[in-house]
């Protein structure tokens, strides 16, 4: 009975010891979140954007970063293992981060997503270079993206004495008026990139002008001819039409001519007008000049 008793308060003892002698159990917190920021959301054109990535509340990590072109593409390694915990980026998407220590490499959750978008320029553009735009004349205005080849744009404009402008990269005004005058300013925007407002493009209209009839003399001398020209006051891009009438005939447009000055042999009532465009613009008929032929006795034609 001695001996059982013996046996019994041995067991005791080594199971007290057993349970003793276990290690005790840490608690350990949940799986880390790599957290991402950006200094901006917006990349200026022609500069960069800051990203840091960080594991709060611990030491010892070393980063990889990732990069999406949209939403539904996959995931592109843009940087892997750096102890650097910012990098420089230049290109528009989608960023994300993880941080990553130890041998073997136990890994943090993915940070949340940060979508960065690029800046780039607009300009808006006259289709034509003419230095000046008259009344009645229709024109078209086109905001360019520098960088935006290839991309499906939405645009807007701001436009003076209008509550609808377009949502296309043109602006056409169909027979202009003074009250179109005024600043013109694009921006467009494109999934993950996006222009500011253009600089203004200001549109100066002017009154529909009068073509200028000139003659280097009003006398054709006998054999001889006489130069007449052509021209609009303080702009470009015209062709002319040219007309000639007598005392006897009705007024009749001189053929194939459309150059500024032209070489005449002919006496009579000579006029022009400027043309250019499309649709076809003209401006008002010069004043009449009158030529005549030297002769034994000068007559008009």
């Amino acid at each position: 009975l001695i001996c059982e008793q013996c046996l019994f308060i041995y067991i005791i003892i080594i199971s007290e010891w057993t349970i003793c002698s276990t290690f005790p159990v840490t608690s350990t917190a949940s799986k880390p979140r790599a957290k991402l920021k950006a200094e901006s959301s917006i990349i200026p054109a022609g500069g960069s954007v800051t990203l840091s990535c960080s594991v709060e509340g611990s030491a010892g990590w070393k980063f990889d970063w990732f990069r999406r072109d949209s939403e539904f593409s996959g995931a592109q390694k843009i940087g892997a293992g750096t102890s650097e915990h910012t990098i420089s980026i230049s290109e528009r998407g989608i960023y994300y981060c993880r941080g990553g220590r130890g041998d073997p490499v136990f890994s943090t959750e993915d940070s949340a997503p940060v979508t960065i978008q690029k800046q780039v320029l607009a300009a808006v553009n006259l289709q034509h270079s003419w230095s000046q735009i008259f009344t009645g004349e229709t024109i078209t205005l086109r905001c360019e993206i520098q960088g935006g080849e290839g991309k499906v744009w939405k645009y807007e404009w701001t436009a003076p004495n209008t509550n609808s402008p377009p949502t296309s990269s043109e602006y056409r005004i169909s027979r202009v008026s003074v009250s179109h005058s005024g600043d013109y300013r694009c921006r467009g925007s494109s999934d993950y990139l996006l222009t500011g407002w253009s600089d203004a493009f200001t549109l100066t209209v002017s009154y529909k002008p009068r073509a200028t009839l000139t003659a280097g003399t009003t006398i054709i001398p006998v054999g001889g001819s006489v130069t007449l020209t052509c021209s609009v006051q303080s702009s470009d891009g015209w062709k002319y039409e040219w007309f000639r009438r007598t005392q006897r005939t009705s007024e009749g447009k001189i053929r194939d001519q459309q150059n500024r000055d032209i070489r005449v042999s002919q006496g009579g009532i000579y006029s022009c007008r400027g043309t250019r465009g499309n649709p076809v613009y003209y401006t008002d008929i010069s004043d009449d000049v009158t030529i005549e032929i030297t002769c034994e006795f000068s007559h008009l034609v």
